[in-house]
């Protein structure tokens, strides 16, 4: 899958994203729990950017330049941006 291709509130089977930059970390709490947040900007091979949210560990596996593969993620859209995350279901494999 190309990030041409997501969709807000849409599953994402597959999707290969390097990590270009990361932003800072942050921590929240709600009713569902509390964790770490990362917000990173991340290219397809076309060059396309998208954000990729990292949950907890995920934000300590990736450094910039790397590649990763998301597998069964879900994109979301916040103020009009689409996002990329593992979802509750997915899972987030570092690829170089």
């Amino acid at each position: 899958m190309k990030v041409s291709e997501l969709k807000p509130k849409a599953a994402v089977p597959e999707i290969v994203l390097e990590i270009v930059s990361k932003g800072e970390t942050r921590e929240f709490a709600n009713e569902r729990g509390s964790g770490k947040v990362c917000s990173t900007a991340a290219k397809d091979e076309d060059g396309q950017e998208v954000t990729l949210s990292l949950w907890n560990e995920q934000i300590d596996q990736v450094k910039e330049g790397q590649k990763v593969k998301i597998e069964s993620g879900w994109c979301s859209e916040f103020q009009g941006q689409k996002q990329v995350s593992t979802g509750k279901f997915g899972k987030m494999e570092v690829l170089e």
